[in-house]
């Protein structure tokens, strides 16, 4: 293999790629990136059996070819050469030489053929949506991942392909985050997977604001296949997790009682202030509701107490309503909208976090002490 690449492409390729690769691996081609150069591209692919992305970037190939080198060494080198332009050449035993100006590298490598190989696709179970799309419906409901392995359904967020819609659902037990978008799904391709977290955070990482985003999924894998305006540039494969996900309609509250509209910013920065005063033995911040004001208080013997005041436009009853504040910041710190909307039922009721647009958000309250 020998080829010309930009020292720009090939970080861009390495970068793409080489977060999946663990540090604690006991087989060593699982340290590595496969670097399979054809035509004008440079493709290269890094896995740790789980996650693996692909990534392909332009370069000028003398001579096709693959190898694997360790990542982690070869995007130290690169990213520390000097000059623009970088010649990578293999031999026969998998030394991999590193030229750029004045500098000269010899890494080891292993055999291509040792690399684990990709899992195959079918055409049938597929679907094509907008990146920006993805993007806005993972950012919406991966803060209410569980991370509690005991769980391990929950560790991911579930997908579910139907009635020409695509739902994605997260919850921990004690929040749930649910975002829908129409989608054009033929009916062959319905279906419903979950996603699991490291997955969810290498799409997070990867997606852009621009191009789509192609869905193929088969029993127990998914394939996200990123594509810009000059084609396929990167592919992330993922292990599915295997499990029934729970019902997650049946904890969705019936009709509310209130529905009270809130500044989603002023919202946020006053529960922001206020869980500065909660500590770990009182990690809630409390909520009462009263004619045209919300007063949001903390308050925990050993750190010292707040009271923050937000007016309102509020008629109901009054109320008051104790919730974990981190629950409720990282909902508002993933939506852009100017505003939301906050439904109760009763003070022993899941809070529901509405915007106008499809996206539903259930709390379940604290005890008031």
């Amino acid at each position: 293999m020998n080829l010309t690449i930009t020292k720009e492409q090939l970080i861009n390729g390495l970068q793409a790629v080489q977060n999946v690769v663990s540090n604690r691996t006991t087989l060593p081609i699982l340290s590595n990136v496969l670097l399979r150069a054809d035509g004008t591209r440079l493709e290269l692919t890094a896995t740790d059996l789980d996650v693996t992305v692909c990534s392909s970037v332009e370069a000028q190939v003398k001579q096709a070819g693959a190898t694997t080198v360790p990542v982690k060494r070869l995007f130290g080198i690169v990213r520390e050469l000097g000059n623009p332009e970088i010649e990578l050449e293999v031999d026969d035993k998998h030394i991999c030489s590193v030229r750029s100006g004045p500098s000269f590298y010899k890494i080891n490598g292993l055999a291509a053929e040792e690399f684990p190989p990709l899992p195959k696709f079918k055409e049938d179970k597929k679907v094509m949506l907008t990146q920006e799309t993805v993007r806005n419906m993972l950012k919406k409901t991966s803060f209410a991942v569980s991370t509690d392995e005991t769980r391990y359904v929950l560790n991911g967020i579930f997908f579910s392909l139907k009635d020409h819609k695509l739902t994605m659902v997260a919850t921990d037990g004690r929040r749930l985050a649910l975002v829908d978008e129409e989608v054009d799904v033929e009916e062959k391709s319905y279906g419903e997977f979950i996603v699991p977290s490291k997955a969810v955070n290498e799409l997070n990482r990867l997606m852009q604001d621009k191009g789509n985003v192609e869905i193929k999924y088969a029993e127990n894998q998914a394939a996200f296949a990123l594509q810009d305006e000059k084609g396929v540039n990167v592919l992330v494969i993922t292990k599915l997790i295997e499990g029934n996900y729970p019902n997650y309609r049946q904890v969705i509250p019936g009709e509310a009682q209130e529905r009270i509209a809130l500044a989603r910013e002023e919202f946020l920065h006053a529960l922001r202030r206020a869980e500065i005063m909660t500590s770990e033995k009182a990690n809630s911040v409390k909520m009462a509701f009263g004619k045209n004001q919300l007063a949001i208080t903390a308050n925990s013997p050993d750190v010292g107490e707040a009271r923050e005041t937000i007016a309102i436009n509020y008629k109901g009853k009054e109320m008051a309503i104790a919730f974990n504040p981190r629950y409720l910041i990282d909902p508002l710190n993933a939506l852009p909208n100017e505003e939301v909307f906050f439904e109760l039922i009763d003070e022993l009721s899941p809070g529901v976090l509405k915007i106008n647009g499809p996206f539903l958000y259930v709390v379940m309250p604290m005890r008031l002490s």
